[in-house]
């Protein structure tokens, strides 16, 4: 066994990946970038590493800084955890020519199954049922679209290269397929250095199912039984369990045999995972499910497989990585009961799920469940990195308990600061259709309004709770900073004046838009109403930075008094600025100066933590400038364009 290990990875995973190596007496060797010096990973490993600027290329994709580290440090070996470099070939080459061991597959593995195209070709020759698609070389437009439409819509284009859904694009009519594969080409160029695609049918009720496998430097291979993650959007994960259900054995069998030839065909060593879609417009059937992918690397949703197996996943790879055998054989490997894990991510459902930054204000966290976590109060949600914030699993004897017990888990979850998903995580846990395990992979698109994910009123009353609380400290504070030998008649707090109770107009920004909120001081104290609307006795407030956060019903609402001075600025007030809802990267600009424009139409792709967001025009007129350049870092709230209205145009 090895004695040191360096993580070449951040956040949750991380912490996760120390863990085990603390418990099996591994020295833990954490790197950072300037982002996070003060990330919960970089505290919890015994040292640590400075290894770049925030931007990830400088940083956590730099191979030459990480090979330093583990040479600075002394490592035995490099575990990529999984995003990043960790089905990089290159830097698993790099590991090796520097002495030290990547815990991982062997390179030539991970490039076999790296490019989805010729992955395909290898698992038809070891007879593994794929996709009907086009996995050819031919790229051009024209070419391609053909192929759409001999294969009959609905399509999906598919990078060839990397994983995760990024790049990924539905496509359900011939007139949207040049569309969408402009952006999944320059979506996969960015992610993966390589704009190629592949063309596939679409199912019509797809469901995602995943086998875990583990294989040896001795020939061994098995596989720990599957996963289902239907429960997706954006082809994003978001809801994973173990096992799937309605799964037979003689199905998991089938499934799992051919989940090992897989990766018996490339040579396969380590923890992996073989991706397929299952026909889901009925039972589960032994003829309906098709090779998507295999991922080289360990998988965010591992964790539920080690509930139902009583396996440390991260342990085997330490073990496979320094030549030992695999423990088990697949005859004693045992499924106990069911396992749900949710992904808990600072990100707005009400406004497209939006990623959300910033610092963590408040954060609570169930104790009666394992949590793996990479953040904690204080911390910084940045734009530069995936927004997990943590992963909640829970284990039960059956799927309904299981499924009933992360729901209440997420009840009891409070985050505040970035706006999460915790209360759309929790109502989805209790739709029917997920408790009867009736989903696929469209389930959550479809069902947007009922899960609460959909734009809202603001809770009036929360923000008018806000400010009642934030107005009560500022008082305190006077109060507190006042000579107790000289009281001012002015700084009188009982409501008293001549003409009666008095009311003022407080200017207010709630939720990054200015209002105004009504305070009136009576003789029993201050109340204070935002459009009418009292202060909500319910909820709970947490302040920080002069703002108010107040969590309510399942909702997060952010208020502060206007500071003019500052400069404040607010959201998007129709006059025809155009603004970046979150941190982000520019990655097309699509208008310019003195361009016509329609309601609707295309002017800016941004990009922040593995999504693209496009900015449109929210009315017929002229483009009057344009504030920002491809390549572009920009904050939320920066001005992209400034639009004129249509009858501006002619003067």
């Amino acid at each position: 066994m090895f004695t040191s290990v360096l993580i070449a990875n951040r956040g949750e995973i991380a912490c996760r990946i120390a863990r085990t190596a603390k418990r099996l007496g591994l020295r833990t060797i954490a790197v950072y970038s300037a982002a996070d010096t003060k990330a919960l990973h970089v505290r919890v490993c015994d040292e640590a590493h400075y290894i770049g600027e925030a931007e990830p290329s400088r940083s956590y994709l730099n191979i030459v800084r990480l090979i330093e580290a583990a040479k600075t440090s002394r490592a035995d070996c490099i575990h990529p955890g999984y995003g990043f470099l960790s089905e990089n070939a290159d830097f698993a080459e790099a590991c090796g020519r520097n002495g030290v061991v990547f815990v991982g597959p062997p390179a030539d593995a991970i490039r076999a199954m790296g490019l989805k195209d010729l992955a395909k070709a290898l698992m038809e020759k070891a007879r593994v049922p794929i996709m009907p698609g086009y996995h050819g070389e031919r790229q051009d437009l024209k070419f391609l679209k053909e192929k759409a439409y001999e294969l009959g819509y609905p399509v999906l284009i598919k990078p060839s290269a990397g994983g995760g859904g990024r790049g990924m694009r539905r496509v359900d009519k011939h007139a949207d397929f040049e569309s969408a594969l402009e952006g999944a080409v320059r979506e996969a160029q960015s992610s993966f250095g390589s704009g190629r695609v592949l063309i596939e049918k679409c199912i019509a009720s797809p469901r995602h199912i995943e086998v875990q496998v583990f294989a040896d430097n001795f020939g061994n291979a098995i596989h720990l039984g599957e996963r289902e993650c239907s429960l997706q959007r954006r082809h994003q994960k978001v809801i994973e369990e173990a096992p799937a259900p309605g799964m037979t054995e003689a199905l998991r069998e089938k499934i799992g045999a051919a989940a090992l030839a897989a990766a018996k065909a490339v040579g396969y060593s380590g923890a992996g995972t073989v991706e397929f879609v299952a026909d889901g417009s009925g039972p589960l059937r032994a003829d309906a499910f098709w090779f998507i992918e295999m991922n080289t690397r360990l998988q965010v949703e591992h964790p539920v497989t080690e509930a139902v197996t009583g396996l440390d996943l991260v342990e085997w790879q330490f073990r496979v990585a320094a030549g030992e055998k695999l423990p088990l054989a697949q005859s004693q490997i045992r499924l106990d009961g069911h396992a749900v894990e949710a992904r808990l991510y600072a990100e707005d459902p009400e406004h497209g799920f939006l990623p959300s930054t910033g610092t963590i204000v408040a954060l609570e966290l169930p104790h009666d469940l394992r949590v793996d976590g990479g953040v904690e109060a204080g911390g910084e949600v940045t734009p530069y990195y995936d927004a997990m914030i943590a992963k909640l699993i829970a284990h039960a004897p059956t799927r309904e308990t299981a499924i009933t017990r992360l729901a209440a888990a997420l009840d009891r979850t409070l985050i505040a600061g970035p706006r999460s998903n915790v209360t759309f995580l929790a109502k989805l846990c209790r739709t029917a259709e997920f408790r009867q395990g009736k989903v696929d992979t469209g389930y959550i698109e479809r069902n947007l309004a009922a899960l609460g994910a959909v734009p809202r009123e603001r809770d009036h009353a929360a923000a008018a709770r806000g400010i009642l609380h934030l107005l009560a400290r500022a008082q305190a504070a006077i109060s507190e900073s006042s000579a107790e030998e000289f009281v001012s008649p002015w700084s009188a707090r009982d409501g008293f004046q001549l003409t009666g109770t008095r009311s003022v107009t407080v200017p207010i920004i709630a939720d990054g838009e200015r209002d105004s909120a009504t305070v009136t001081y009576r003789k029993d104290g201050m109340r204070v109403a935002v459009n009418g609307i009292a202060a909500a006795d319910d909820g709970r407030v947490f302040v920080a930075d002069g703002h108010a956060y107040v969590l309510r019903h399942g909702r997060q609402t952010r208020v502060q008094l206007q500071d003019f001075s500052s400069g404040a600025a607010a959201a998007s007030t129709g006059d025809g600025t155009i603004t970046a809802p979150m941190h982000g990267k520019v990655l097309a600009v699509l208008a310019a100066p003195g361009d016509r424009v329609r309601a609707g139409q295309r002017l800016a792709v941004i990009e922040a933590m593995k999504m693209e967001h496009t900015l449109r025009a929210p009315f017929d007129g002229m483009v009057a400038q344009v504030a920002v350049s491809v390549g572009a870092q920009v904050v939320e709230g920066a001005q992209i364009m400034l639009l004129e209205p249509a009858e501006k145009e002619i003067e």
